[in-house]
C-alpha cells in the first residue's frame, strides 16, 4: 500500500504532542513505572523537545498518510542528541493498532530514512523497549543492528 509522510498540521500539533505523551507513558507503565512517574517522564521529554509546544530545530512530526488520504499513523524524526550533526534518530513511530500488519511501518520507516538522508544524515538509530517484539522484528528485517540491551529481574 503507497503512503506518503505530510508534515504534521500546526493545528493539531497540541493533540499529537498529548497523543505522543500517552504512547510513552503507556509503555513506561507497561515497564513497570507508575503512572504518575511516566506521565512525570513523558512530559519532562515532551518540554525538552518541543518547548513552547514547537519542535527543536531539525527534529520533525509527520504524519503517515495512506493512499486513500487516511492518516493512519505518524512519525518524529530529527537528530540525536550526539555532537555528530551526521547522526539521526527515530524519536517515535506510531502506525494506528487497526492498520497494522499491512506494511505501513515498513514503509514509514524507509520513507524516514529518505528524509534522514536528503538532511545529511549517515546514521539512523532507534529505541524499541523489549516487550514490542512486533517492532523489533521489523527494525532487524530492516537492517537495525542491536547497539545495546538493558535488562531487568522482578523480585517480588
Amino acid at each position: 500500500m503507497p503512503i506518503t509522510l505530510r508534515p504534521l498540521d500546526a493545528r493539531h500539533f497540541s493533540a499529537w504532542l498529548e497523543r505522543s505523551r500517552a504512547e510513552y507513558a503507556k509503555d513506561l507503565v507497561a515497564l513497570g513505572q507508575t503512572s504518575e512517574d511516566a506521565y512525570r517522564h513523558a512530559d519532562t521529554s515532551m518540554a525538552h523537545f518541543f518547548p513552547s509546544g514547537i519542535p527543536t530545530p531539525g527534529h520533525v512530526v509527520f504524519d503517515v498518510v495512506d493512499d486513500a488520504g487516511v492518516t493512519v499513523g505518524y512519525l518524529w524524526i530529527g537528530p540525536d542528541t550526539s555532537d555528530d550533526a551526521g547522526a539521526w534518530w527515530i524519536w517515535d513511530i506510531v502506525i494506528d493498532a487497526d492498520k497494522r500488519g499491512r506494511g505501513l511501518g515498513r514503509t514509514a520507516m524507509l520513507l524516514g530514512e529518505e528524509y534522514a538522508r536528503a538532511q545529511g544524515a549517515h546514521t539512523l538509530g532507534l529505541s524499541v523497549f523489549g516487550f514490542n517484539t512486533g517492532a523489533r522484528g521489523l527494525y532487524e528485517s530492516l537492517g537495525y543492528e542491536t547497539t545495546s540491551v538493558k535488562m531487568r529481574k522482578k523480585l517480588d
